[in-house]
């Protein structure tokens, strides 16, 4: 198949089971910030990043070599997900002897302590989640993939309203739905896609286990770092502020999340094409520019309308005792705009192998990150933490975009990537300065526009270049 029609056509592929489950995730927030306060919202979301943090660390991060590996035509694919079923089991066995350190960890008003049975659990579901969703997408089950996601869209839409609304279990009940969502998408993959039959219980060559670990180990800090940057701000905040403001912070960051949406749905596919890519380095480069300049193009354009739209977003989705988020919301997206730049760049890593880089440039954003939440938080608050989440950010686009040259020369068009963030600046400094007003409003909307027209060409490039080869293949099949 074509390489731009293959990317195309997952992409619309993993786009159906993205799309829905990751909606999700605002069409609930009202129900959500109604059925709990500011304190209980931020309590739940540190529970769910300190599994987020957990998880790679508990499996070595087994289900990305499960992703790459699988990818390798050479590889036995039974193999494969043995070593993924195996690390992850004794991982676990591992993690239950340190658990009660971790239930001794309290930040401020909040206590790990009082959760640490439902962490143990959600550490277990979701490290088999994981491994299974990248196993079969790295398989070529695209489809399954896509599916689960709209299974895990109605069950988590089924438990979250059951558990919260009729039995009223608030901050449990919100991590549990999340949990029984996670098992249910385990058993879909094991059944549909019969992964049973790639578990074998004789003794594996020691070749793919050290292998895979070569290639995940290093991205266990990786991931922490990423966490660092990502979400380190919200404990910070917790610290110096309390947890109702970082209950504002959370909510507030849901609305960049359609950003990582639109990224989130082509990255998926893109990995994919980013591995099987062979071509000689010219030829690489020359597709690996033309994606990204649609790519980002693409992220900057629905920054710029989050950012214009924030405020009546926000009041959609949240309820009133959550409005005043939105001021958090403009920098958050900036932040949110360069984390999906450096994600494309991960690609590159991911079809060369290098995960040691990946470890040492997201490392500059993580140092960046922490030093200035101590330095902008006690400050700014909570807008503190998201400027230097922008700092962290901007330092790993900047790093990675040197280092990976060695592989692969992206042009990024940098004078057109500085003009875009300038706007999307300007945009967020304008809102904020001035909060509300016709004037105000029509200045967003030329902006806004201003953007579009910056970014017709690439993407209209693509449209013409994935639509002509489709009508192209229709004629000859004619």
């Amino acid at each position: 198949m074509d390489k731009y029609k293959k990317l195309a056509s997952n992409t619309l592929i993993f786009a159906i089971g993205t799309f829905s489950s990751k909606i999700l995730s605002f069409l609930l927030m009202p129900f959500v910030t109604r059925m709990m306060g500011t304190g209980d919202y931020g309590s739940a979301d540190l529970i769910q990043q300190t599994v987020n943090v957990l998880i790679p660390v508990v499996t070595l991060q087994v289900n990305s070599a499960a992703l790459r590996f699988s990818l390798d035509r050479a590889k036995n694919k039974a193999d494969v997900f043995t070593v993924g079923v195996r690390t992850t089991l004794i991982g676990f066995v591992i993690f239950l002897f340190f658990s009660y350190p971790i239930s001794l960890i309290t930040i401020n008003d909040f206590n790990l302590g009082e959760y640490i049975l439902l962490i143990v659990l959600f550490v277990l579901v979701s490290s088999f989640r994981q491994l299974c969703q990248q196993f079969v997408r790295g398989s070529g089950y695209v489809k399954l993939f896509a599916i689960d996601g709209i299974i895990s869209t109605a069950t988590t839409l089924l438990f979250t309203i059951l558990f919260l609304g009729p039995f009223k279990w608030g901050v449990t009940g919100y991590i549990m739905a999340i949990i029984a969502s996670d098992a249910c998408s385990v058993i879909f993959f094991t059944v549909t896609a019969k992964l049973y039959r790639y578990v074998k219980p004789k003794v594996l060559e020691k070749s793919i286990t050290s292998q895979m670990l070569k290639y995940c180990v290093p991205l266990i800090p990786t991931v922490i770092l990423w966490w660092i940057i990502n979400v380190s701000d919200r404990y910070m905040i917790t610290y110096f502020v309390g947890s109702s403001a970082n209950g504002l912070y959370t909510a507030a960051s849901k609305i960049p999340n359609f950003v990582i949406l639109f990224s989130q749905i082509f990255i998926d596919a893109w990995q994919l094409s980013a591995v099987d890519e062979q071509e000689n380095k010219e030829a690489r480069a020359h597709f690996f520019t033309k994606v990204f300049r649609v790519y980002s193009g693409g992220v900057f354009a629905v920054a710029s309308g989050l950012i214009l739209f924030c405020q009546f977003i926000t009041k959609i989705l949240v309820s009133d005792a959550f409005y005043d988020s939105w001021q958090y919301v403009p920098i958050l997206i900036i932040a949110t705009t360069y984390s999906c730049i450096v994600n494309f760049l991960a690609s590159v890593y991911m079809a060369e192998k290098k995960s040691v880089m990946s470890l040492l440039t997201a490392s500059s954003g993580a140092v960046t990150n922490i030093v200035l939440n101590f330095v902008f938080i006690p400050i700014m608050g909570a807008n503190g933490a998201a400027l230097a989440t922008v700092c962290a950010f901007l330092v790993v686009f900047a790093t990675r975009g040197l280092n990976t040259r060695k592989y692969i020369k992206i042009n990024f068009k940098l004078p057109l990537m500085i003009t875009e963030t300038v706007i999307l600046v300007g945009q967020s400094a304008l809102i904020l300065y001035y909060q509300k007003g016709v004037v105000l409003y029509a200045v967003e909307a030329v902006l806004f526009a201003v953007m579009l027209v910056l970014n017709i060409k690439p993407i209209k490039e693509l449209a013409t270049l994935v639509l002509g080869r489709f009508l192209k293949r229709g004629k000859k099949s004619v």
